[in-house]
Protein backbone atom coordinates (compact mmCIF):
# COMPACT_ATOMS: atom_id res chain seq x y z
CA UNK A 1 0.00 0.00 0.00
CA UNK A 2 1.33 3.25 -0.93
CA UNK A 3 1.74 5.84 1.58
CA UNK A 4 1.34 9.83 0.92
CA UNK A 5 2.65 12.57 1.55
CA UNK A 6 -0.63 12.90 4.27
CA UNK A 7 -0.35 10.29 5.81
CA UNK A 8 3.17 10.98 6.40
CA UNK A 9 2.67 15.05 7.55
CA UNK A 10 -0.11 14.26 10.43
CA UNK A 11 -0.65 16.57 13.20
CA UNK A 12 0.57 14.26 15.86
CA UNK A 13 4.05 13.81 13.72
CA UNK A 14 4.43 18.07 13.43
CA UNK A 15 3.49 18.22 17.42
CA UNK A 16 6.10 15.49 18.55
CA UNK A 17 8.54 17.37 15.65
CA UNK A 18 7.64 20.67 17.63
CA UNK A 19 8.04 19.60 21.29
CA UNK A 20 11.13 17.26 20.09
CA UNK A 21 12.94 20.78 18.51
CA UNK A 22 12.16 22.45 22.10
CA UNK A 23 13.96 19.68 23.74
CA UNK A 24 16.66 19.89 21.55
CA UNK A 25 17.16 23.68 21.72
CA UNK A 26 17.20 23.47 25.61
CA UNK A 27 19.54 20.48 25.42
CA UNK A 28 22.05 22.13 22.50
CA UNK A 29 22.25 24.85 25.24
CA UNK A 30 23.84 22.69 28.26
CA UNK A 31 27.48 21.75 27.47
CA UNK A 32 28.64 18.38 28.16
CA UNK A 33 32.19 18.47 27.35
CA UNK A 34 34.10 20.48 24.83
CA UNK A 35 35.46 18.70 21.37
CA UNK A 36 38.84 18.73 21.42
CA UNK A 37 40.12 20.78 18.17
CA UNK A 38 37.60 22.73 17.44
CA UNK A 39 37.44 26.00 19.38
CA UNK A 40 34.08 27.41 21.32
CA UNK A 41 32.47 23.91 20.11
CA UNK A 42 31.06 22.16 22.71
CA UNK A 43 29.02 18.51 22.77
CA UNK A 44 25.65 18.57 24.95
CA UNK A 45 22.49 17.44 25.83
CA UNK A 46 21.52 16.64 22.57
CA UNK A 47 23.82 13.64 22.18
CA UNK A 48 22.13 11.69 24.68
CA UNK A 49 18.67 11.30 23.14
CA UNK A 50 18.87 13.21 19.72
CA UNK A 51 18.98 9.47 17.55
CA UNK A 52 16.03 8.41 19.63
CA UNK A 53 13.33 10.56 16.97
CA UNK A 54 15.05 7.28 13.77
CA UNK A 55 12.43 5.19 16.25
CA UNK A 56 9.52 7.02 16.77
CA UNK A 57 9.45 8.65 13.40
CA UNK A 58 10.78 5.73 11.27
CA UNK A 59 14.75 6.38 10.34
CA UNK A 60 14.26 8.91 7.37
CA UNK A 61 11.91 11.07 9.03
CA UNK A 62 13.90 11.00 12.22
CA UNK A 63 16.54 11.81 10.40
CA UNK A 64 14.62 14.77 8.93
CA UNK A 65 13.20 15.99 12.59
CA UNK A 66 16.73 15.88 13.75
CA UNK A 67 17.84 17.71 11.02
CA UNK A 68 14.63 20.48 11.22
CA UNK A 69 15.58 20.69 15.32
CA UNK A 70 19.67 21.91 14.47
CA UNK A 71 18.53 23.93 11.99
CA UNK A 72 16.27 26.13 14.16
CA UNK A 73 18.88 26.32 16.61
CA UNK A 74 21.13 27.86 14.12
CA UNK A 75 18.53 30.36 13.01
CA UNK A 76 17.49 30.85 16.63
CA UNK A 77 20.50 31.60 18.28
CA UNK A 78 22.43 33.19 15.22
CA UNK A 79 24.87 30.34 14.31
CA UNK A 80 26.42 31.03 11.25
CA UNK A 81 25.61 29.25 8.25
CA UNK A 82 29.29 28.49 6.50
CA UNK A 83 29.66 24.98 4.93
CA UNK A 84 31.36 23.16 8.00
CA UNK A 85 28.83 24.43 10.53
CA UNK A 86 25.58 23.01 7.82
CA UNK A 87 27.96 19.55 6.97
CA UNK A 88 28.81 19.18 11.07
CA UNK A 89 24.72 18.47 11.10
CA UNK A 90 25.30 15.30 9.42
CA UNK A 91 26.56 13.27 12.31
CA UNK A 92 23.18 13.04 14.11
CA UNK A 93 21.29 12.26 11.03
CA UNK A 94 23.10 9.37 10.91
CA UNK A 95 22.79 8.38 14.16
CA UNK A 96 19.05 8.49 13.85
CA UNK A 97 19.01 6.78 11.05
CA UNK A 98 20.92 3.94 12.12
CA UNK A 99 18.35 3.91 15.70
CA UNK A 100 15.58 3.39 13.50
CA UNK A 101 16.96 1.14 11.23
CA UNK A 102 17.94 -1.18 13.97
CA UNK A 103 14.71 -2.04 15.01
CA UNK A 104 14.14 -3.38 11.52
CA UNK A 105 14.40 -7.31 11.12
CA UNK A 106 16.70 -6.82 7.96
CA UNK A 107 20.57 -6.00 8.10
CA UNK A 108 20.85 -2.37 9.20
CA UNK A 109 22.56 -1.01 5.57
CA UNK A 110 22.96 2.34 7.77
CA UNK A 111 26.41 0.52 9.41
CA UNK A 112 27.71 0.41 6.11
CA UNK A 113 28.76 4.25 6.57
CA UNK A 114 30.95 3.61 9.48
CA UNK A 115 32.88 1.10 7.57
CA UNK A 116 32.86 3.55 4.66
CA UNK A 117 34.38 6.15 7.27
CA UNK A 118 37.08 3.67 8.32
CA UNK A 119 38.40 3.67 4.76
CA UNK A 120 38.53 7.07 4.25
CA UNK A 121 40.15 7.66 7.98
CA UNK A 122 43.16 4.77 6.57
CA UNK A 123 43.42 7.13 3.65
CA UNK A 124 43.99 9.69 5.03
CA UNK A 125 47.83 11.14 6.09
CA UNK A 126 47.17 11.53 9.32
CA UNK A 127 44.47 8.77 9.66
CA UNK A 128 46.78 6.04 8.48
CA UNK A 129 49.02 6.55 10.95
CA UNK A 130 46.73 5.96 13.86
CA UNK A 131 44.50 3.80 11.91
CA UNK A 132 43.81 1.87 14.81
CA UNK A 133 41.32 4.58 16.35
CA UNK A 134 38.71 3.55 13.42
CA UNK A 135 38.45 0.57 14.84
CA UNK A 136 36.16 1.90 17.08
CA UNK A 137 33.76 1.95 14.06
CA UNK A 138 33.55 -1.71 14.13
CA UNK A 139 31.35 -1.21 16.82
CA UNK A 140 28.33 0.07 14.48
CA UNK A 141 28.73 -3.47 12.53
CA UNK A 142 29.25 -5.61 15.64
CA UNK A 143 25.90 -4.58 16.83
CA UNK A 144 23.59 -5.03 13.85
CA UNK A 145 24.97 -8.47 13.35
CA UNK A 146 24.94 -10.00 16.57
CA UNK A 147 23.48 -7.16 18.96
CA UNK A 148 20.40 -6.41 17.30
CA UNK A 149 17.79 -6.77 19.85
CA UNK A 150 20.08 -5.13 22.73
CA UNK A 151 18.73 -1.56 23.41
CA UNK A 152 22.31 -0.59 24.87
CA UNK A 153 24.19 -2.09 21.68
CA UNK A 154 21.94 -0.20 19.66
CA UNK A 155 22.16 3.22 21.30
CA UNK A 156 26.15 2.43 21.16
CA UNK A 157 25.97 1.63 17.48
CA UNK A 158 23.73 5.11 17.14
CA UNK A 159 27.04 7.28 18.90
CA UNK A 160 30.01 5.56 17.16
CA UNK A 161 27.95 6.39 13.88
CA UNK A 162 27.63 9.85 14.69
CA UNK A 163 31.09 9.42 15.80
CA UNK A 164 32.46 7.95 12.65
CA UNK A 165 30.89 10.65 10.66
CA UNK A 166 32.15 13.66 13.09
CA UNK A 167 35.28 12.54 13.09
CA UNK A 168 35.71 12.40 9.23
CA UNK A 169 34.72 15.77 9.48
CA UNK A 170 37.77 17.20 11.28
CA UNK A 171 40.24 14.77 10.01
CA UNK A 172 39.50 16.72 6.61
CA UNK A 173 38.66 20.29 7.44
CA UNK A 174 41.02 20.87 10.92
CA UNK A 175 44.61 19.97 10.88
CA UNK A 176 45.44 17.66 14.08
CA UNK A 177 48.32 15.60 14.94
CA UNK A 178 49.09 11.96 14.79
CA UNK A 179 49.44 12.40 18.37
CA UNK A 180 46.48 14.41 19.11
CA UNK A 181 44.05 11.53 17.56
CA UNK A 182 45.72 8.96 20.04
CA UNK A 183 45.28 10.89 22.75
CA UNK A 184 41.50 10.75 22.13
CA UNK A 185 41.01 6.83 22.14
CA UNK A 186 40.52 7.01 25.49
CA UNK A 187 38.33 10.23 25.77
CA UNK A 188 36.21 8.86 23.15
CA UNK A 189 35.44 5.45 25.35
CA UNK A 190 33.89 7.58 28.09
CA UNK A 191 32.25 9.80 26.29
CA UNK A 192 30.86 7.52 24.05
CA UNK A 193 30.08 5.00 26.83
CA UNK A 194 28.19 7.66 28.33
CA UNK A 195 26.24 8.68 25.26
CA UNK A 196 25.07 5.15 25.00
CA UNK A 197 23.83 5.29 28.30
CA UNK A 198 21.97 8.48 27.94
CA UNK A 199 20.56 7.40 24.59
CA UNK A 200 19.08 4.33 26.36
CA UNK A 201 16.92 5.92 29.32
CA UNK A 202 16.00 8.40 27.03
CA UNK A 203 14.15 6.08 25.09
CA UNK A 204 12.63 4.27 27.60
CA UNK A 205 11.71 7.43 28.96
CA UNK A 206 10.47 8.77 25.84
CA UNK A 207 8.35 4.84 25.20
CA UNK A 208 6.92 5.29 28.62
CA UNK A 209 5.61 7.89 28.43
CA UNK A 210 4.11 7.66 24.78
CA UNK A 211 2.83 4.61 25.71
CA UNK A 212 0.78 5.89 28.48
CA UNK A 213 -0.68 8.52 25.85
CA UNK A 214 -1.19 5.45 23.40
CA UNK A 215 -4.97 6.42 24.04
CA UNK A 216 -4.64 9.76 22.26
CA UNK A 217 -2.22 8.79 19.72
CA UNK A 218 -3.26 7.01 16.38
CA UNK A 219 -1.29 3.95 15.61
CA UNK A 220 0.04 4.78 12.39
CA UNK A 221 1.03 7.90 13.78
CA UNK A 222 4.44 7.45 15.90
CA UNK A 223 6.46 3.74 15.74
CA UNK A 224 5.86 2.90 19.55
CA UNK A 225 7.84 -0.63 20.68
CA UNK A 226 5.72 -0.95 23.63
CA UNK A 227 8.61 -3.75 25.37
CA UNK A 228 10.44 -0.76 26.16
CA UNK A 229 7.56 1.16 28.12
CA UNK A 230 9.63 0.95 31.65
CA UNK A 231 6.60 -0.91 33.20
CA UNK A 232 7.08 -3.79 30.48
CA UNK A 233 10.77 -4.31 31.16
CA UNK A 234 10.11 -4.65 35.03
CA UNK A 235 7.63 -7.28 34.38
CA UNK A 236 9.82 -9.73 32.24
Amino acid sequence: MKTSLRDLVTGKRIMFLALFSVLVLIAKQINFSSIIGAEQQYFTLFQFFGPIAGSFLGPFIGAGAVLIAQLSDMLLFGKTFDFINIFRLTPMLFAAAYFGLQSKKKFNFSAVIPLIAMALFILHPVGRTVWFYSLYWLIPVIATVFFKNNLFFRSLGSTFTAHSIGSIIFLYTIPMPAEAWLALIPIVAVERLAFAFGISISFVAFTTVLAKLENFIPSNVLLIDKKYALQNMLSR
